[in-house]
């Protein structure tokens, strides 16, 4: 199946791939690149207030020619330069140049000050105040969305978290949690395994499925994301990467590959931590050897 859009539990919908613009930094070539996202066939912008390119997105948007009902725009309120979440919201939108967010998020339980409850309040009284369509949250735990929902007057609409088979021990059961309680997972990241850490046992799996199915690693990991039902922000500076993200919508994985992608990322976790307290050893036995090469050659006795 393409790409298609998520309903959420506000009854609003949601594209279910996002440009992500974390790492472009900003000027023109943020504001390029995500023009470039737009003309590629991205409709799902994803920024922050702590990424710094909010107005870029924004400029991007207008120089697009699009109607602004046809983008969705996500971006988080990060507590940047101490501001609260009142005024932040009028800032992102002032950056925009918009009326409206389609989805705004607490970017940390951390920046939920005092305590989440208040915090989540706020972003209640933006949503109806039209300032927001959907609100939500990012990088919560189970423990933290709990709290949320004790006390909330409308459910997050989404989490956004770090996510892919690396991770899926850890991550799975805030997922798990979020579709028992209609909040959707977005997943970022979720292309870090053919970047860092490398090495692991996916690596091979993904080559034999590459191989096998005709199509680059990255389909497969963005594949495997949705068939975990997640929104999927990803992000590049390449038109022709952007290109093949789209494509890979209609990548449908099988329940084998699925499980096989599964079982590598659980046990990549312990392979890989080998692999780091094997690296880690190596160095400082490097160091040492370095350290005992320089103290005889001082003469100085280190027993």
């Amino acid at each position: 199946m393409p790409w298609t859009s998520i309903k959420l539990n506000d009854g609003h919908s949601i594209p279910s791939i996002a440009f992500g613009t974390w790492k472009l930094g900003n000027g023109q070539q943020s504001i390029d690149k995500v023009d470039q996202a737009f003309s590629t066939g991205f409709d799902h912008i994803d920024t922050a207030q702590s990424y710094r390119n909010e107005s870029e997105a924004g400029q991007a948007l207008r120089d697009s020619g699009l109607a602004r009902k046809d983008v969705y725009i996500t971006t988080k309120y990060s507590g940047t330069d101490g501001a609260g979440i009142e005024t932040s919201i009028q800032d992102s939108l002032e950056n925009l140049g918009v009326d409206y967010v389609d989805l705004y998020l607490i970017h940390s339980p951390r920046l939920a000050q005092p305590d989440i409850p208040t915090a989540w309040a706020k972003l209640e009284k933006i949503k109806a105040d039209g300032l927001a369509k959907s609100i939500g949250v990012s990088n919560f735990s189970v423990a933290e969305l709990e709290i949320l929902l004790a006390s909330a007057k409308v459910k997050p609409a989404a989490n956004q978290i770090l996510f892919h088979p690396y991770v899926l021990g850890r991550q799975g059961p805030i997922i798990e949690f979020g579709n028992k309680h209609g909040i959707v997972t977005e997943a970022y990241s979720p292309l870090k395994p053919l970047t860092s850490p490398t090495g692991g046992p996916l690596d091979a799996l993904l080559k034999e499925i590459s191989s096998r199915l005709n199509v680059p690693p990255e389909q497969i990991l963005l594949s495997w994301a949705k068939a975990k039902g997640t929104v999927v922000v990803t992000s590049s500076t390449k038109k022709e990467r952007l290109e093949q993200y789209l494509k890979a919508g209609d990548l449908e994985l099988s329940k084998e590959d699925i499980a096989a992608i599964d079982a590598a990322g659980l046990l990549g976790v312990k392979g890989l931590l080998f692999c780091s307290i094997l690296k880690r050893v190596a160095v400082t036995a490097v160091l040492s050897g370095v350290g005992f090469a320089v103290a005889r050659y001082l003469g100085v006795n280190v027993f």
